[in-house]
């Protein structure tokens, strides 16, 4: 659906409840007719919690020396992958922090263990990487990769995320281009909420999605840590003259059905900040309102609590193979079908069945 700024704007700004039925059932209807009724598990293996960024709001940020660091070994990783076979699931994402140091041989190698052993699809969520990085893991057998943008707003990300000495403001999106280039699934997405962050800037994300064709795009609201400056002096950033767009429930989903509206084929998860916001029930919520996959964190609960993204983001001690018996049966209990397989993009099997023009 061509929705244009005015009417993306119209749809953020609505608060009449009877009226975002529509939205959601437009959304819903725009899910089931381009992308099926299948919705797709991801196993996700958070590897390592070491980044090289002082992000304002983030609980892994550099300067947090109180927080335990952790890489897991490969055969950690592995283990993690041959878990998720055995819950069912079609992909494995390898996650971790911005970390300047980590070795891409090494991540190259487990790459290759994985695909080696198991029906898997690999996507990779591991930063800024170099074009001769991303080459190498993509050859090694990486399929997938998520680098989310954040925002659109190029000012207000450079104030929350303060300048490396090489990367730039705008170096995500060109990242995003030589992933494409390279052979990847590509993904991408912002948080909803950031302070500063307006339901301009918010349309404009919208925009981007369907200006950058992605595959994957990943929205949910903005849950800053305590112990970040932004957990901690929130109102200092905040829009100016009510403006600012809230890191609420309602909002995530408006963004999310707009989201699926505006980019039909992709895959789009009802993510984990989302399921914590809205106390346990933003998953089935959010797969009534446009999206087709869920993430199930199935890293080793050693290793959970230092992830430390924000607040509430996991689960004390889970049972992966239980939560995904649960998960079916949400799935099963709002008339959609467990996804079975990789779960490959509908969006990249369009673009790898157009047509070449001169």
């Amino acid at each position: 659906m061509q929705l244009s700024r005015k009417e993306i704007l119209n749809w953020l700004l609505a608060e009449d409840l009877q009226q975002l039925e529509v939205l959601w059932s437009l959304a819903d209807q725009t899910r089931k007719r381009h992308v099926g009724g299948e919705v797709h598990l991801r196993g996700l293996i958070e590897f390592s919690n070491v980044c090289s960024r002082s992000c304002l709001y983030c609980g892994l940020r550099a300067p947090r020396d109180e927080l335990p660091r952790y890489r897991m070994s490969s055969e950690e990783i592995l283990d993690c992958a041959r878990l998720a076979r055995r819950c069912g699931l079609g992909t494995v994402v390898l996650q971790s922090g911005e970390d300047d140091a980590l070795d891409v041989a090494w991540l190259e190698e487990v790459v290759r263990s994985i695909r080696r052993e198991l029906p898997l699809a690999v996507t990779l969520s591991v930063g800024e990487r170099s074009e001769a990085e991303l080459r190498r893991l993509r050859e090694a057998g990486a399929d997938r990769y998520l680098l989310r943008f954040e925002t659109s707003n190029l000012a207000l990300l450079e104030r929350l995320r303060p300048r490396q000495p090489a990367p730039r403001p705008a170096r995500r999106i060109e990242i995003l281009g030589i992933l494409r280039d390279l052979g990847y699934e590509v993904g991408s997405g912002v948080m909803i909420g950031l302070p500063g962050q307006t339901h301009e800037d918010l349309a404009r994300d919208i925009e981007w999605f369907r200006a950058l064709d992605l595959d994957m795009i990943g929205v949910g609201p903005f849950i800053a840590h305590p112990e970040t400056p932004l957990g901690r002096r929130p109102a200092t950033f905040l829009a100016p003259d009510g403006k600012q767009a809230p890191p609420e429930e309602l909002t995530a989903y408006k963004v999310l059905a707009l989201t699926r509206l505006a980019c039909p084929l992709a895959n789009i998860p009802a993510t984990t900040a989302l399921s914590t916001l809205a106390r346990g029930d933003g998953r089935r919520r959010g797969l009534l309102r446009g999206a087709n996959v869920i993430m199930p964190d199935i890293t080793p609960a050693r290793y959970r609590s230092a992830y430390d993204l924000y607040p509430g983001q996991h689960d004390a001690s889970p049972d992966i193979l239980q939560e995904c018996e649960q998960l079916g049966s949400m799935i099963e209990g709002i008339g959609r079908t467990l996804g079975r397989g990789r779960g490959d993009s509908e969006n990249a099997k369009r673009r790898r069945h157009q047509p070449l023009t001169a």
